[in-house]
């Protein structure tokens, strides 16, 4: 894995090295395995994150209450996924790279389709993490917080039964009561985030906030994350582009209706590795 972009003095060129010569390149131009801390460091929050319930920063402070990233893969002709699934467009380091923003989130959020067909299970403890998490005062393992109008859920799962962590289940107010007990008898916890029968984008993010869960990470499906950039809570995208064309008519990584105007975000940085490109893109 070597850093494309930002372009920094680690990037640049060595002006008296030879294309041969290695040892004399720049550390980050170097095709290597980057290690867990690195990987960390490079997709690292924005700090500080406070939550809304917190005592007032000061004045100057500018730090925001919360910040939604997601982190999806696509392939060169926009497919998000191939019969079904994004495992057959990943790599070896997309799925480092997937596990270091676990590693680094207070909570996870998916659509209940997502969990339906990738198999979801509850996120686990990793101990090349634990010393950063209990630095920051966080739980061992980041929450999955499931998106659910109907609650046709499988709530027998160990998603549901024996996380590390307890999940969450976020709802509207229009679900079904029956399905909310069996969701709490389960052993899930249910947050209700609109006020008809889905779910609406800022109060679950809000509402995740104010639960100390401020490091906020979705891994979709499409539709969650149309749902959540059509509604301007999605500050950070990181985008895996396979080096793959698949055809056919899979989704793309968003789904849902046009937005009126195209929303903009910029560039932060571009890591690669055997062709996979591993971009960040900022809101702004």
């Amino acid at each position: 894995m070597r850093r494309l972009f930002p372009v920094t003095d680690q990037t640049a060129p060595a002006p008296q090295a030879q294309p041969e010569d290695r040892s004399e390149a720049p550390a980050n131009l170097v095709d290597r395995e980057w290690t867990l801390d690195e990987l960390a460091e490079a997709y690292a929050y924005p700090a500080p994150l406070t939550a809304p319930a917190a005592p007032a920063a000061p004045a100057t402070s500018e730090a925001p209450h919360r910040w939604l990233r997601a982190n999806m893969v696509s392939t060169l002709d926009g497919a998000a996924q191939h019969d079904g699934r994004s495992q057959a467009i990943s790599s070896d380091a997309d799925m480092r790279i997937f596990g270091t923003l676990r590693g680094l989130a207070d909570v996870v959020i998916v659509g209940a389709e997502t969990v339906r067909l990738e198999g979801y299970r509850p996120a686990r403890a990793r101990d090349a993490f634990a010393a950063r998490r209990a630095a920051d005062g966080q739980a061992p393992a980041p929450a999955i917080a499931v998106v659910s109008a109907s609650l046709d859920l499988d709530f027998s799962l160990p998603l549901f039964t024996s996380p590390l962590v307890p999940t969450l289940v976020l709802t509207g107010a229009a679900a079904s009561p029956d399905r909310i007990r069996d969701a709490e008898k389960a052993g899930a916890r249910v947050i209700v985030a609109g006020d008809g029968p889905g779910v609406e984008p800022d109060r679950a993010v809000t509402a995740l906030a104010e639960m100390g869960l401020v490091r906020q990470l979705t891994e979709g499906g499409p539709r969650l994350l149309g749902q959540f950039a059509a509604a301007g809570v999605l500050d950070e995208l990181c985008l895996t582009v396979a080096p793959l064309l698949t055809v056919g008519s899979a989704q793309r990584i968003t789904g849902g209706p046009v937005l009126p105007d195209p929303e903009r975000f910029a560039l932060a940085a571009v890591l690669e590795e055997a062709g996979f490109l591993f971009t960040r893109y900022r809101r702004i």
